[in-house]
């Protein structure tokens, strides 16, 4: 069994076929899912899906693409989903240096406000962060010094360099279908490297389908594919991977029940 702990399935992509798309997940062997906020706004819609399914859980927060939309900083709308028995954590949060959507004093402050809230839930923070890598180790480490929080750096496709940083901080880090990618050499020895017990995967879904998915719309169905790869570049089999990272998806966000249907 295994854990998809970063996919988006209320992005339209899966509007016509919600249902179907958490069926093959389940069928794959995929038992949880964690639908990741990225707009306060939004926040109902995510609520939704997750009091659909039983397996299917949330976070709440705001991408850095939304750092200047309406309800950024809306924290007590946060707090108040946060209370939520189905909501494991906070972000997607964090710092996109590629698109620069926002002015990057801006995305600071959002971010850093988002830290601030997960070390006050004592919840769990994913992190966004895109070209981004000298300001996202500064603010990690100025932050984690402020106060100790638990993180995650998902989607991770940065440097050698940030992912040693998170680890000292003791963050984990994320993999998702970049990985299985022809030319991701460099990232496949990055997953080879960080301890087996800092490790998650993740689809990102409804983007960056894994080989040999490519191309098409991604689901939660083929982070079995992600995991195969992490599992060859590590060098144990994917069952080994798959148990250890679904342990700890379950440390880090400790609100998941340990089996459906049991108390949180």
């Amino acid at each position: 069994m295994i854990i998809d702990s970063h996919c988006h399935l209320d992005f339209p992509d899966f509007a016509g076929d919600l249902g179907a798309v958490v069926e093959r997940a389940r069928a794959a062997g995929v038992e949880r899912l964690i639908t990741i906020g990225t707009k306060v706004a939004k926040a109902p819609g995510v609520v939704e899906i997750a009091e659909r399914y039983d397996d299917v859980f949330f976070t709440v927060g705001t991408h850095p693409h939304e750092a200047t939309g309406e309800g950024a900083e809306e924290f007590a709308a946060m707090r108040a989903f946060a209370k939520h028995p189905k909501c494991v954590g906070v972000g997607e949060a964090g710092l996109d240096y590629h698109y620069d959507d926002a002015p990057r004093d801006v995305a600071s402050r959002v971010f850093r406000g988002q830290i601030g809230l997960a070390r006050e839930l004592d919840l769990p923070l994913v992190i966004h962060t895109r070209d981004a890598d000298a300001d996202m180790a500064a603010i990690l480490t100025d932050e984690m010094g402020q106060g100790r929080f638990r993180a995650v750096l998902h989607c991770f496709t940065a440097s050698r360099a940030l992912a040693e940083a998170a680890l000292d901080l003791g963050l984990m880090i994320s993999f998702s279908g970049v990985v299985t990618f022809r030319k991701s050499e460099d990232l496949r020895a990055i997953a080879r490297d960080v301890p087996l017990d800092r490790i998650l995967v993740e689809t990102d879904a409804p983007y960056l389908a894994p080989t040999p998915y490519r191309g098409r719309r991604n689901e939660p169905a083929f982070v079995v594919a992600t995991a195969g790869v992490v599992a060859e570049a590590r060098g144990i089999g994917l069952e080994e991977l798959a148990a250890a990272t679904r342990a700890n998806t379950l440390r880090f966000f400790s609100r998941l029940p340990a089996a459906l249907g049991t108390p949180h």
